[in-house]
């Protein structure tokens, strides 16, 4: 089994007294106390609302984190389809900046408000375009053309995974380096319309999504350690065109369609190995778009709140309540 130092890349750090602002799943140890101590979030926190979209739209794109996060793409409902429209949020407020060199919905991200990556989407394509905090530079294609797909990652290190190609459903993952796209193990199950987590290329996470191809939502969960996936513990309410935030180890479900109208709001906290649910959107719905939040502070924009209903522009922020465990 892996030990901290290899799945981390650093050693567990002695202290005598607890840091001041320890990140979200920050390990230590406390020589005063004389225990091993975490920063966790624990069950508690709420949503609130942040500023409309200039746009409403609903399956496009999204990366950054909640305080500077990017959103591209998407669909208008009604209206024409796929959008090469791009706003920028600032914590408050979204503005638009230089649009995508090529419309498209069903898309996914990663990176940063001024680094990041657009890959894939409808059209189906296998196009990449590479944003630089003002506009959109096309950069090698990835293997295969997908939209629906999942994703995890930076602007030089990222995953996608997952989706519809133009033979239907697919398990193929594909890691990115900076320069050139490679395929790399396959999902256990072939599914679209997953919400994912993940930092880069080397851990992610993937749940909900449709695992048979007919709008059939599912509950399960995988892990991606680099290398090969590993189907893990289920979400409690299964679900898909749900979004996701954080890392493999301390991810957000965040909305999800079901057939119960009841639990689009629902909200899922990923422990490492299990689900737990969290406080629910004040907005239940669907058609968001995974970003590069955290656990603790989650970013969810846009979507719709009902079958062929119209795009919405609402943006809520979630704000967790973390401790340090031990007390």
């Amino acid at each position: 089994m892996a030990d901290y130092k290899e799945i981390v890349g650093t050693r567990v750090k002695a202290v005598s007294a607890n840091p001041s602002d320890p990140s979200d799943g920050q390990v230590w140890y406390n020589s005063t106390d004389e225990a091993l101590k975490y920063k966790k979030a624990n069950a508690g926190g709420a949503w609130s609302s942040g500023g409309n979209l200039n746009t409403g739209r609903s399956s496009g794109g999204m990366f950054g984190p909640q305080t500077a996060a990017i959103y591209f793409g998407g669909r208008l409902a009604p209206g024409p389809g796929a959008q090469d429209i791009v706003e920028s949020y600032n914590g408050s407020s979204w503005t638009e900046v230089g649009d995508l060199n090529e419309a498209k919905d069903e898309t996914a991200g990663a990176g940063t408000s001024t680094a990041g990556l657009a890959f894939g989407g409808e059209p189906t394509t296998a196009n990449v375009e590479s944003w630089n905090g003002s506009s959109w530079t096309e950069t090698t294609n990835m293997n295969t053309a997908k939209d629906y797909h999942s994703n995890a990652g930076t602007q030089t290190s990222a995953l996608a995974f997952g989706g519809e190609d133009p033979g239907g459903l697919t398990a193929k993952t594909e890691s990115w380096n900076g320069s050139a796209w490679t395929e790399v193990n396959d999902l256990n199950t072939g599914r679209d319309q997953g919400g994912s987590a993940g930092t880069d290329n080397t851990s992610a996470l993937m749940f909900m999504g449709d695992t048979v191809g007919n709008g059939t939502a599912t509950d399960k969960t995988e892990q991606w350690n680099g290398s090969s996936w590993t189907e893990v513990g289920d979400l409690n309410t299964s679900g898909r065109f749900g979004a996701g935030c954080g890392t493999s180890t301390l991810a957000m479900a965040m909305g999800r369609y079901h057939p119960s109208s009841s639990n689009w709001d629902l909200c899922e906290h990923w422990n490492g190995s299990s689900w737990s649910e969290v406080a629910d959107l004040a907005l239940g719905r669907y058609f968001t778009p995974s970003h590069g939040g955290t656990q603790g502070a989650g970013l969810l924009a846009g979507g719709q709140a009902g079958p062929g209903g119209p795009n919405k522009q609402n943006t809520e922020e979630f704000s967790s309540v973390f401790q340090i465990t031990p007390e």
